[in-house]
């Protein structure tokens, strides 16, 4: 007896059926008082320009004949002079402040800590003039043994004059805010990263510079940049001093030809590119410290500018047919 079996025929696959919902169209988000500010602000801006270029009260040319003479430009290095001084000092001392801060002992934390109170208290042109007279408290300065016999001696007139004054209490002044923002970076690092390197045996020198200055700068950097930026424009105030630097000698010269909005402008001129260097400098020093944050450090505007430049040419070759796809 046989058996035959039959097997099921294949079953047809039929198509998908066609979607019975309508296509979505792509709307762009309607934005009309972005455009309503945008051309507001176009208005007053060109408004602004007008006034500058039209308005004969600017007196630019007169502008053009002060901006590079020898004595703008001298007083302008003097207040390069001052600022880079200021700085550096003022950073030193505040590296060591911050140390003081850091450290286990009570006592330096207490010294370090009434620094800043003291000098962050008073104001910086109370400082200028009590350094420029200190000659009324201490005739002499001596180097020797403490509380002991003096080796040398010299007139506190001679050693600290005007210029002198103004450098030790931008230093100092600035000291204190350098501090608490080395300070500031330094606590703002997980404290857990030294103790993994602790475990690693890591020397605390390099768990310094390799894990917690990269990482502190990043938070020391802007804050420290509008510090130089404010000393740099603060050098202004040592003109009570009589100090030939960028502001005071404008005031002289206004002083003599009664030109002061051409002057002042001229002042704001020079106070604007040297502000504007510093900024560019804290811009690739932050990119420089982001590499270790970033898996891809962003471009700079000149590398975007170029990558621009670049699609651009490469569409235009497009429109023309040069380049086949």
């Amino acid at each position: 007896m046989s058996t035959s079996s039959t097997l099921p025929a294949p079953a047809t696959l039929d198509p998908p059926a066609p979607d019975a919902r309508p296509a979505l169209q792509v709307v762009p988000r309607r934005r009309p008082w972005r455009w309503v500010g945008t051309a507001l602000v176009v208005v007053l801006l060109a408004q602004l320009v007008n006034g500058l270029v039209t308005n004969p009260a600017w007196e630019w040319s007169t502008v053009g004949d002060y901006l590079f003479t020898t004595t703008i430009l001298r007083a302008l290095l003097t207040t390069i002079q001052l600022t880079v001084l200021g700085t550096v000092l003022g950073f030193a001392l505040g590296v060591v402040l911050a140390a003081m801060r850091l450290s286990g002992s009570a006592f330096l934390q207490g010294v370090a800590w009434t620094y800043v109170w003291a000098f962050r208290s008073i104001p910086l042109i109370v400082q200028l003039l009590f350094w420029f007279n200190i000659a009324y408290l201490y005739k002499q300065l001596s180097i020797g043994v403490p509380f002991g016999p003096e080796l040398f001696t010299f007139s506190t007139s001679n050693v600290i004059g005007a210029m002198g004054a103004a450098v030790l209490g931008l230093a100092l002044h600035q000291a204190a805010y350098a501090a608490e923002i080395i300070r500031g970076g330094i606590a703002s690092v997980d404290p857990g990263q030294l103790e993994a390197a602790a475990a690693l045996g890591i020397p605390r020198r390099r768990q310094f510079f390799k894990i917690v200055l990269p990482q502190a700068m990043r938070s020391i950097l802007p804050n420290a940049t509008n510090e130089v930026i404010s000393l740099f424009k603060g050098t202004s105030i040592v003109s009570v001093l009589a100090i030939p630097e960028l502001f005071y000698q404008v005031q002289v010269i206004y002083g003599r030809t009664s030109r002061v909005v051409p002057l002042l402008i001229v002042a704001t001129i020079w106070y604007v590119v040297l502000t504007t260097a510093l900024s560019i400098g804290q811009y690739y020093l932050e990119r420089h410290y982001a590499k270790g944050s970033t898996r891809v450090v962003p471009p700079t505007p000149l590398q975007r500018l170029r990558s621009r430049i670049s699609a651009c040419r490469t569409d235009a070759a497009a429109a023309r047919g040069e380049v086949t796809r």
